[in-house]
């Protein structure tokens, strides 16, 4: 039922590169392909995307509108923030140049209450609900001890806890849906120590989300599509750009569109064969026939080798 990534030919830490030309030894050989069966596009469905204001949760609303999908960006960014682009407003704005229907609603999904309101506002503007995408997201890379209290709280409720809310919450409406579908942003289940060690917290927090993939999936089989979708390389946004490594970092990533189009191919599969999946994003691209990932380099001089690996992978 799961495919849980083993990569035998991974990046390794420990190993300084060579200065200038620097290649990791981890890109993708052979893809894992999987046989999406393909059931259309999303014009007309309602996709409710948490942290949809700004990166990949962004990216993968701009695609769905693309088709002309309802997005429903649910996030707390009102005002422009100093340090992270994006508020509901533009994201709406965005949405609806490419051709989708948008609704924004501010919506701090560590409480129950907002996301009620936000589901029941979503029904009564546009029907009902057709997929979940689970992008909302808090990171902090630090070890047992330098992790205070307040930051574990925080992953865990908005990442798993949240996660699990929104799901819950849209259940009851994904199950009218012809071809419904939840989408969580998070990595592939592994209980090797490696992951667990650097960065205790975050870990848990995230395999939480991946742990309602693993559960949901089989829970709702048949009538729920439940996956989780993961990137190979470090992705270009603003939690890369503050937190992870800078504008070198930022040089070294694939762009958010390589994450929505690989979204997309997910959610327009059918919901009782895709299922139950840990997806890496440029084995979706490779399982529907594409060859050529130079365009989702965000600078055209590195190649896919020089690429940095995502620390999950």
């Amino acid at each position: 039922m799961q495919r849980i990534q083993t990569l035998s030919n991974q990046f390794n830490p420990t190993i300084a590169p060579p200065a200038g030309n620097v290649t990791y030894p981890w890109v993708m050989k052979y893809p894992d392909c999987f046989p999406f069966e393909q059931v259309g596009n999303l014009k007309g469905k309602t996709v409710i995307i948490s942290g949809g204001s700004r990166g990949i949760g962004l990216a993968i609303g701009i695609r769905a509108a693309k088709d002309g999908a309802n997005v429903v960006i649910l996030a707390k960014t009102v005002d422009p923030h100093p340090k992270l682009p994006g508020t509901i407003a533009s994201a709406c704005a965005e949405i609806e140049k490419a051709g989708g229907k948008a609704l924004g609603i501010q919506c701090d999904i560590r409480f129950e209450k907002d996301i009620q309101a936000a589901v029941k506002k979503t029904v009564e503007t546009f029907g009902g609900i057709d997929i979940v995408v689970n992008s909302a997201s808090a990171i902090s890379l630090t070890d047992t001890e330098s992790t205070d209290m307040k930051k574990y709280d925080l992953m865990h409720q908005i990442n798993t806890r949240g996660t699990y809310l929104m799901s819950k919450t849209c259940i009851p409406y994904l199950k009218k849906s012809s071809n419904p579908h939840i989408l969580n942003l998070s990595p592939p289940l592994s209980m090797q120590s490696k992951w667990f060690a650097p960065h205790l917290a975050y870990t848990m927090a995230k395999y939480g989300m991946s742990m309602c993939v693993l559960g949901m999936s089989e829970e709702f089989k048949g009538q729920i599509g439940v996956n989780a979708l993961w990137p190979r390389t470090s992705i270009a946004t603003a939690a890369v750009q503050n937190v992870l490594g800078g504008d070198s970092m930022m040089q070294a990533s694939r762009n958010v569109e390589i994450m929505a189009d690989s979204a997309h191919v997910i959610l327009t599969s059918c919901h009782k064969k895709t299922t139950g999946n840990f997806f890496i994003d440029d084995e979706v691209l490779a399982s529907v026939g594409v060859k050529d990932f130079s365009i989702y380099r965000c600078d055209p001089k590195f190649t896919d080798s020089q690429l940095a690996p995502d620390f999950f992978i």
